[in-house]
């Protein structure tokens, strides 16, 4: 044996491990280096990789060019990453994308990373913390890109995660060129409410096409691939502020719920407090028909009905009450969550002469049950038999316009008094009334008396043929209302 060997090995050894060291410094140099290397914009000058062919058939992804933490290298991060190439190849092939786009990823670094594989050189995504060299930092308000200075936003699933939809929606608007793309991932869309739904959110874009794609976890459910363009600025003039017109059409997301809703009842009940209990049976509440996710919420009832039984999809409701019988205002307005209206839902802003006209010895049984201490309606000219006060009231219909938008999923119930003949004209005059989702209606009638049978309550002059036809003509405008009493 040679007694030299032993040190020669070692020998070996040690200079195999400082080869090693040596090669780590330079790596961890040459990232350094192209971590800083960005422009004043925010797009990373990385070179792409060098070819990407497409054909009808199969794609062929070239892995790009970039230094990565070790996580990016594992099985299921390049799983991901071929999954967003599959995806993301037919909008190279149909020219929303190309290698100069300068693309945004909002769902993360492996969306990116794809982008970069399919030679779009100065695609980056957004979190809420930096990591060079794939992902700056921005959250669902403010995008760290300036205005119409984007040629291709990847949303994924972004949309679905966020809790503010309709910020990060608009932030995606804002960042596009004009004729730039969007493109989302959507586990909702599915049926034509929830599809107009996300495009209202996205007012200043148009949806080019939709198709079903399978989700990346196998088993999972499919999703739903959106592509949006966003229109070409209006020429001088022409802005895009709110139409004159008022009237508002009746769209196919509306008709597709009211061929599932239950039917009215036609025929005048004899009973209307017991067809009530029954009838709620039958009700097919709006969000057991339809997603709901990319809508804000705002709800109009603050009873016991509404925070329990209201089918929500787990969302909190921003609730108004609107009420102008003094009895309930320190109540409402001591509930969490609730913005307490002491006024008088009205078709304008002036003071009304209400009557009170009330059940003697029936007042905390209606408390009880969420009604008024009385039956309040304004006196026109009537002769008034009850209390009088004067109450201020408010033109509703402009309130909601000014409230809510058509990003806003509202729910209302209303009870007030027989002045629905009086409102609901208005809010269709107005076009308010496509800004309400679903409606549960109180229509006052001169109704059989629960205490004397046979007899009609004289407090009010309206049949139930003409609470029918209003009815009937809230349906017909794409309106989801309910018989309630």
């Amino acid at each position: 044996m040679d007694p030299s060997s032993p040190p020669r090995r070692c020998s070996l050894l040690r200079r195999l491990l400082l080869l090693a060291v040596a090669a780590l410094a330079l790596r961890l140099l040459y990232g350094a280096f192209l971590a800083v290397s960005t422009g004043p914009a925010g797009w990373p000058l990385y070179r792409p990789a060098a070819t990407t062919a497409t054909t009808s058939t199969r794609t062929h992804v070239v892995q790009a060019d970039v230094p990565s933490p070790e996580a990016w290298r594992t099985r299921r991060w390049r799983r991901a990453v071929e999954y967003h190439a599959a995806l993301l190849a037919p909008h190279l092939a149909a020219a929303a994308l190309s290698p100069a786009s300068r693309a945004v990823c909002l769902g993360g670094a492996q969306e990116a990373l794809a982008m970069r594989e399919l030679g779009v050189a100065k695609a980056v995504a957004v979190a809420r913390k930096r990591a060079p060299p794939l992902v700056v930092a921005g959250d669902d308000r403010r995008l760290p890109f300036d205005a119409s200075s984007v040629d291709f936003v990847f949303a994924g699933r972004a949309l679905d995660a966020a809790k503010r939809p309709a910020d990060l929606a608009a932030e995606a608007a804002r960042i596009l060129k004009p004729e730039g793309h969007l493109v989302v991932l959507t586990s909702s869309a599915a049926d034509a409410y929830s599809l107009r739904s996300i495009q209202a959110l996205l007012p200043s874009l148009r949806l080019l096409r939709s198709r079903e794609i399978d989700a990346q976890d196998v088993g999972s459910s499919t999703l739903r691939e959106l592509v949006f363009q966003k229109n070409p600025p209006h020429p001088t003039g022409m802005g895009t502020g709110t139409s004159s017109v008022n009237n508002c059409s009746v769209g196919d997301h509306r008709l597709q719920l009211l061929a599932h809703a239950e039917p009215l009842i036609q025929e005048e009940p004899l009973k209307p407090w017991l067809t009530l209990k029954r009838n709620i049976k039958n009700i097919k509440y709006l969000p057991a028909l339809a997603d709901i996710s990319f809508k804000r919420r705002y709800g109009s009832s603050i009873g016991s009905w509404f925070r329990k039984q209201y089918p929500k999809q787990n969302h909190t409701f921003q609730v108004f009450a609107i009420e102008a019988d003094p009895a309930f205002h320190s109540e409402y307005a001591a509930k969490k969550g609730v913005t307490l209206l002491p006024y008088a839902a009205w078709v304008k802003n002036e003071t009304l002469r209400f009557e009170i006209n009330g059940d003697p010895g029936k007042e905390d049984e209606a408390k009880a049950n969420g009604r008024g201490m009385g039956r309040i309606r304004p006196a026109t000219g009537k002769k008034m038999s009850g209390e009088v006060r004067s109450v201020p009231a408010f033109d509703f219909a402009e309130w909601l316009k000014q409230t809510v938008t058509e990003q806003d999923y509202v729910v209302m119930k209303m009870d007030v008094e027989g002045t629905e003949f009086d409102l609901i004209p208005r809010l269709f005059d107005t076009g308010a009334i496509c800004l309400v989702d679903e409606l549960f209606l109180e229509c006052h009638y001169n109704r059989w008396q629960k205490c004397c049978p046979g007899e009609r309550s004289p407090k009010y002059e309206n049949t139930y043929e003409e609470c029918l036809d209003l009815f009937s003509s809230l349906r017909e405008s794409g309106v989801l209302v309910h018989q309630w009493w």
